[in-house]
């Protein structure tokens, strides 16, 4: 389970933690959904620290601080065919690949990969909304 190394780009299953459940004192996100990891980092214990996006079915509140996931890249990665989008306002983190990482329903540990192009514009949005502060990173302890 998660032995190999993850890769920025690729969709995942985990229970999400949303910011404002961490702030009302949850520990553990209420259910488990895609999510994409946007940045990779070892640590000064030599852990993979791994942040990742959430996939959500709810519009954003600010367009501009989301992308919309194409229904073909849904259908690829084996994801439903409702809207959904990434939101770029939040990232969780936690060290690779932690008890919390959810087995897929083809019974493996990841969807596959988004599209380069849309990789590189989902980096390119988390990194310009953590420099003008409007990204909130939770940190969780698995």
């Amino acid at each position: 389970m998660g032995d190999s190394p993850p890769e920025v780009g690729l969709v995942i299953r985990r229970p999400y933690l949303w910011w404002n459940e961490a702030r009302a004192g949850r520990e553990e996100g209420r259910k488990d959904r895609p999510c994409v990891i946007v940045h990779l980092r070892v640590n000064e214990h030599r852990e993979l620290e791994t942040y990742i996006c959430p996939i959500t079915h709810t519009p954003p509140e600010i367009p501009e601080k989301a992308i919309e996931v194409p229904k073909a890249t849904k259908m690829r990665l084996g994801l439903d065919d409702e809207h959904s989008w990434i939101v770029t306002t939040e990232v969780n983190r936690f060290i690779w690949p932690g008890p919390d990482l959810r087995p897929v329903p083809d019974g493996g540990y990841s969807y596959g990969l988004l599209p380069a192009t849309m990789t590189r514009d989902l980096v390119s949005q988390v990194k310009a909304n953590a420099q003008d502060r409007s990204l909130t990173v939770v940190g969780r302890t698995r």
